[in-house]
């Protein structure tokens, strides 16, 4: 079986980074001041954690009770902060550096849920919690029509395939650091490639149609 309790916290560290620098990125998007990137990286980033550790009962979050948490965000802010005049592709940085942390994310939060003795239906939802909330709460903090909400965009599906594959490797005994690779690379192309190629699942009707948009009104084109 995976032994996996120091790699878990570097999965995790380096999903929280990720995240954070898409929550940077989009506070220098809407013009927030430093503190307000600080903050939002800080939100996106450790949002769907803290989410996560309350649900499985396991104390204090880690978030709260390991300063290292807090790098991340701070090494984000900072790097947005002296970068960011200089970035010409805002909307692919931030999806890239989301769909890291989504891959990242989902893997830890099966794994954790698992581990504190969830049933692997119940762990996949964690999963899928963990990777999305942060995301979720950024949208929503900084007044955007939330990644997870937008028919246009497929979010929760490549969280899904994460989940859904780390529970099932777990409990057949075949999870490791190479298994926790493959499948982060998995989701990380799902995602990208889904946004860059418009993939999109049905809506809550039957058919395509929006009220206003004509069937071949909707640019594909990514920038």
């Amino acid at each position: 079986m995976f032994t996996f309790d120091l790699a878990l916290v570097w999965l995790d560290l380096a999903g929280v980074f990720f995240f954070a620098v898409s929550g940077s990125l989009l506070a220098a998007k809407k013009q927030f001041d430093i503190i307000g990137s600080l903050l939002l990286a800080s939100l996106v980033g450790l949002g769907g954690g803290v989410i996560r550790d309350i649900v499985i009962n396991a104390g204090p979050p880690a978030a709260f009770t390991n300063p290292v948490y807090l790098l991340p965000p701070l090494l984000a802010a900072v790097l947005v902060y002296f970068l960011f005049s200089s970035i010409q592709r805002f909307t692919s940085l931030l999806t890239l550096f989301d769909a890291g942390g989504l891959a990242l994310f989902c893997i830890t939060g099966t794994l954790k849920a698992l581990a504190a003795g969830m049933n692997p239906v119940a762990a996949i939802l964690l999963g899928v919690t963990t990777a999305v909330g942060g995301g979720l709460l950024r949208d929503i903090t900084a007044n955007e029509i939330p990644t997870l909400f937008n028919a246009r965009d497929l979010y929760a599906l490549p969280a899904f395939t994460g989940a859904t594959l780390t529970a099932l490797l777990w409990n057949i005994g075949a999870f490791n650091g190479l298994a926790a690779a493959l499948v982060a690379g998995l989701v990380f192309a799902f995602r990208v490639v889904a946004w860059r190629r418009g993939w999109r699942v049905p809506l809550a009707v039957r058919g395509w149609h929006r009220a206003g948009v004509s069937p071949g009104a909707e640019s594909r084109g990514r920038d």
